[in-house]
């Protein structure tokens, strides 16, 4: 990181010592949970970098000149620090990929099983394939919420375990009927995950007529990156492009979005899905009542901020 990078973002939490070279994945505890965990060992179960006070907040960390730890707010939501209180810390492990966290109770990472177990309400799916890069997260996941990864026992889901973009190149084409994407934000390894060639990649896997369901970032935050997604899309999806958004409170400004499209083909409505989830049948038998969908939540998903088209301008035609 550059020397003025993050400038304006730093928390208050500047600690002395030796700082991260970037050698190791193990990251310095903040000093006020040293003290802490020093005075009363019972709070060792709530000591990580990521956690201060008691507070979880993601964020990245830089060494300054002097060699102290500085910690910058996530550059994907500048000058905003988005912070979850922890209970105690359930369980801490890096995989190959990434440091999995489970909170009491907050699972940190993809892969849980959360949009599999939504996809397994459908009795009208035949087959579902799910790729996810980070086995460790799948374990954790059925460990500690067995009812948000019990979709992973569904007899007509394939896990596919690795790069869900190599994956999907060496897939048939026109394979799929629907791929939904739930990916990491793009920062590092993941930026290739809002670039043309990837979108590419996933409309050559649809059908005609196919749909894409691909996360979009926040409005509040992001509307230029929502500007490159939707141009992206609007050149490579011919049927049609939407954009949607739904409160996460869990998701720093509380909203993430959605891309919603379809290649050329049989038309698809959007707006009015043919199987209301009031009429499903089945969709109740599988432990989890819904607490937030529903047909007039889905319509108003895709009612729009005047702001929000004011600035992203494709979302006026």
């Amino acid at each position: 990181m550059g020397e003025d990078a993050g400038r304006g973002l730093e928390c208050q939490n500047i600690m002395d010592g030796k700082g991260n070279n970037g050698n190791s994945s193990q990251k310095a505890i903040p000093s006020c949970c040293l003290k802490a965990r020093a005075s009363a060992p019972e709070l060792e179960a709530k000591c990580h970098s990521t956690v201060v006070s008691g507070w979880f907040s993601e964020s990245q960390s830089s060494s300054d000149k002097a060699g102290k730890m500085v910690y910058f707010n996530n550059p994907m939501w500048p000058g905003e620090a988005h912070s979850l209180k922890v209970e105690s810390i359930l369980y801490k492990a890096s995989s190959d990929y990434q440091e999995v966290l489970v909170f009491e109770v907050l699972v940190v990472g993809g892969g849980d099983g959360g949009v599999l177990a939504e996809i397994s309400r459908h009795s009208s799916v035949e087959h579902i394939d799910i790729c996810e890069i980070d086995r460790m997260v799948i374990e954790v996941s059925k460990k500690f919420f067995p009812e948000l990864a019990a979709g992973f026992e569904d007899p007509r889901v394939c896990l596919h375990v690795g790069d869900a973009v190599e994956f999907l190149r060496n897939v048939p084409e026109g394979k799929y009927d629907v791929i939904i994407v739930d990916s990491s934000d793009p920062v590092g390894p993941a930026q290739e995950l809002v670039e043309k060639p990837f979108f590419d990649t996933l409309a050559r896997a649809l059908r005609p007529g196919g749909v894409l369901c691909n996360m979009a970032e926040s409005m509040w935050l992001h509307t230029h990156l929502i500007d490159d997604m939707i141009s992206i899309c609007r050149e490579i999806f011919k049927g049609s492009v939407h954009y949607a958004w739904a409160s996460v409170p869990t998701y720093p400004s509380g909203v993430i979005g959605f891309l919603i499209c379809s290649t050329e083909g049989p038309a698809v409505d959007f707006l009015n899905p043919i199987n209301p989830i009031e009429k499903l049948e089945g969709a109740h038998q599988h432990k989890r009542e819904l607490r937030y969908y529903n047909s007039q939540m889905h319509k108003a998903a895709f009612s729009l901020p005047s702001f929000l088209k004011r600035e992203v301008r494709l979302l006026c035609d």
